[in-house]
């Protein structure tokens, strides 16, 4: 039973001329050159320092690249890609086009591509109008469990935009960041986290007792010391930004107990 969901919170980004993948190459965490008609690359435009400022997925179009991004940061992204074009022979386009969850099926119409972070998310269309109008809804609340349950952080929802490092969002795991492509902004403190470090932080999934865990909530040790607040949630799921130490201990969220999935991420 095939099942669609217009995602309103994304937009689309275009970039056209023979520059546009070397000079998102220069920039972004992943590696452009893994970017075919067949695979789509989640990837982060970092400060210098590593820290988050925008996540994208991007798509081949033919010859151009669409970007699936956060639509009320579209246009500051659009901004600072100008910034970095110079005399790159690039048009970067601010599209009036709709970003869709499609479960469950396929179509023919706009572009269709699998979600890149995690295969639970199945697949994603970039289109102006629904490209299945005979599909069933997908629920924003079942399509809101499902990524919060596998842990795929959605933007600045989730990610404290010049604050949290790329590393900390569980990048490596859903496939947001190369080790191996060469220089991009932010890449150096970025590997040296990989190599040298031990990760103390990190956007966690987690599982409240509760029928409900509403973003804000407070996540706090038994002695009542806060630890985390959840980002965003559906149902009893929720993320949270935490100490890693802190995960090994009883946790409540508005009295009810809360526990990590960060290990037991499943692939359904």
């Amino acid at each position: 039973m095939t099942r669609i969901l217009k995602l309103e919170n994304r937009g689309v980004i275009r970039l056209k001329g023979p520059d546009a993948r070397s000079l998102l190459q220069g920039l972004i965490t992943h590696d452009i050159e893994l970017l075919n008609e067949e695979n789509a690359v989640y990837a982060a435009l970092l400060t210098p320092q590593g820290k988050f400022l925008f996540d994208m997925i991007i798509v081949a179009d033919s010859d151009d690249l669409l970007l699936d991004v956060e639509v009320d940061r579209k246009a500051d992204l659009v901004r600072r890609l100008m910034m970095y074009k110079l005399r790159a022979d690039t048009e970067i386009l601010d599209e009036d086009l709709c970003v869709w969850a499609l479960f469950d099926g396929a179509t023919e119409a706009g572009v269709v591509y699998d979600d890149p972070r995690h295969k639970s998310l199945q697949k994603r269309v970039i289109a102006a109008e629904n490209p299945v109008p005979g599909a069933d809804a997908l629920t924003y609340s079942e399509y809101e469990e499902r990524r919060i349950r596998h842990g795929v952080p959605d933007g600045s929802r989730d990610i404290a935009v010049e604050k949290h490092f790329w590393l900390e969002t569980g990048a490596e795991r859903l496939n947001g960041v190369s080790f191996t492509k060469g220089c991009f902004v932010g890449q150096e403190l970025t590997a040296r986290m990989k190599h040298r470090m031990t990760l103390k932080k990190s956007i966690v999934p987690m599982k409240s007792d509760a029928a409900e865990l509403p973003a804000g909530t407070d996540v706090v040790t038994e002695a009542g010391k806060k630890i985390a607040e959840i980002t965003t949630s559906s149902g009893g799921y929720g993320l949270a930004y935490v100490r890693l130490e802190h995960l090994d201990q009883p946790l409540l969220a508005n009295g009810e107990p809360i526990v990590p999935l960060e290990h037991k991420i499943a692939d359904g």
